[in-house]
């Protein structure tokens, strides 16, 4: 008996105890959109969604309906089951969810006495048909798919189909040859032995490589391996130092939003504000780029992959904090949050009774690159903020030719820390409303007014700056030359300085300005 296309409620955990203790729901998962960190990344079960892990966020699924028993539980999956989108089956236990894989209730159904065996046996033939079936690269590799898609969702039962099972399948294909069940064992077997090798604590880096070069072959066909072809691409990442150093350039600060999960995330009812909208694009637009770096680096694709270190030069660490980057660090509580993280981060990475000291050492020379990359860019963002809110008057004998060049100074190293005007404007934005999002946690409580104003300070100065950068049209020129050339000439006198060396070159600049439309020099 199943209920059909049941709401989610806000407890969902209760709602669904609430149905019977034979109750298991039937979900969707959407991909998860909240961002994740790299090195604290648990490695993904595969064939689980992680839903039902602790903190989840429970707004990714939706319910397809509730079933009673593992038998109608079972056979809904496999009729339900796509083979695009991950279909979870989740239980209510006391405080918490438990997420089951298909596998595990096939296993517990198989050693129960009264359960038809003939009939899960066919069940469990026909779905293992239709992922080959269903499939895009024909017949052979779509067994090749069907295999995988068995491993991942099936393993609790067995590595690989059993004759019983792969039999029936073959038999609705048409192809019961040896060498066409050859492949599935072998491919199951595969499989399975990859997916034991992911509980290593350490593994060097070449194997990784080598398994995500065989998971990401099968990824497009069966989606449930998706998820372990990134992590796989994500620990390749982690032990290149040219990965992490583009990492270091690309991925937004978000000190704030990390402190917050650190100091409330752990407490009950206490809702910790989202990131903000512009951050989180940016840091999923970073995690992207490194991917497709580390892809290329890994592949063969040399040149690809030099193409992307090009185009995001690394920063070198500055050996003096600037004037402006130390102002910015005065005011800003979260600039001082900043600072101090790294630090720490340091420090752990450099401890010599580390576990990664001895045991990973590509893994340790990476994490330097990438603590050396991120200070020297991290000051780049501060001093860019602290030209904008707190600008230093020009020296006082700085030749008069060299002051626009001086003035220039604070929309260069705007865009040097953020890549464009418009991109420093979208992050200060994310920052302002992350601050102003109610309630605010405990800990920022004396420090988010301060925070905020000196943000809207930060970007209503570079609002200014953009302006000041457009360029004038051909006719805002012409207009400002006509005018100037109207005013009368004042008569030269003892009081009256002579025109300077930079007022002749402006004017003598201005009077080049061509008078045809379309025509520039």
């Amino acid at each position: 008996m199943s209920e059909q296309h049941a709401p989610l409620p806000d407890e969902f955990r209760a709602w669904l105890a609430e149905r019977g203790e034979d109750a298991y729901a039937l979900v969707w998962v959407a991909e998860q959109s909240e961002p994740a960190g790299w090195a604290g990344t648990e490695a993904p079960r595969v064939g689980e969604s992680g839903i039902a892990r602790r903190g989840a966020d429970l707004t990714r699924i939706a319910v397809e309906e509730v079933t009673h028993g593992r038998q109608e539980t079972l056979r809904r999956w496999l009729q339900l089951d796509d083979g695009v989108r991950h279909l979870a089956i989740l239980t209510a236990e006391p405080g918490n969810l438990r997420e089951h894989t298909p596998g595990e209730l096939a296993a517990e159904l198989m050693h129960d006495p009264g359960n038809d065996e003939a009939r899960l046996t066919g069940l469990l033939a026909s779905w293992l048909y239709r992922r080959c079936a269903e499939a895009p690269q024909g017949l052979e590799l779509g067994w090749v798919a069907a295999a995988a898609a068995w491993t991942c969702h099936m393993r609790d039962l067995a590595g690989y189909p059993p004759p019983s099972v792969l039999g029936q399948s073959l038999a609705s294909a048409g192809e019961q040859d040896e060498a066409t069940e050859e492949l599935v064992v072998s491919t199951g077997r595969r499989m399975a032995d990859l997916l034991d090798r992911l509980e290593r604590a350490y593994r060097p880096r070449a194997e990784l490589i080598e398994d995500w070069h065989a998971v990401e072959s099968l990824a497009a066909d069966v989606p449930a391996l998706k998820a372990m072809a990134d992590w796989l691409l994500d620990q390749i990442a982690l032990r290149d130092a040219h990965a992490q150093q583009l990492r270091a350039v690309l991925e937004p600060d978000i000190t704030d939003y990390l402190r917050d999960r650190q100091a409330d995330g752990s407490l009950l009812n206490v809702t910790v504000p989202a990131l903000d909208s512009p951050r989180a694009a940016h840091l999923a637009q970073a995690r992207e780029t490194v991917r497709a770096y580390t892809a290329a680096a890994h592949s063969g694709r040399e040149q690809e992959a030099q193409q992307f270190l090009d185009a995001f030069p690394i920063p070198a660490r500055a050996l003096a904090i600037s004037g402006p980057a130390a102002s910015w660090r005065r005011h800003s509580a979260t600039a001082q949050d900043a600072v101090e993280d790294l630090a720490a981060q340091r420090a752990a990475t450099m401890t010599e009774d580390g576990a990664d000291y001895f045991a990973d050492p590509e893994l340790l020379h990476a994490a330097t690159a990438y603590l050396a990359a991120r200070e020297g860019q991290l000051h780049l963002v501060h001093d860019a903020l602290g030209r904008l809110t707190h600008p230093a008057p020009a020296p006082r004998d700085l030749p008069e030719e060299l002051a626009p060049v001086a003035a220039a100074q604070t929309q260069r190293r705007v865009i040097e820390a953020f890549g464009t005007l418009d991109r420093a404007a979208q992050v200060l934005e994310g920052q302002i409303h992350y601050q102003l999002q109610q309630p605010v946690p405990a800990r920022r409580r004396a420090t988010t007014g301060a925070e905020a104003d000196l943000l809207t300070q930060a970007r209503d100065a570079l609002e200014h700056t953009a302006a000041s950068a457009l360029p004038l049209d051909e006719e805002d020129i012409r207009a400002r030359l006509q005018e100037a050339m109207a005013r009368p000439a004042a008569p030269a006198g003892p009081g009256q300085a002579a025109p300077t060396a930079h007022d002749e070159a402006h004017t003598q600049a201005l009077a080049a300005v061509p008078t045809a439309p379309g025509v520039h020099r």
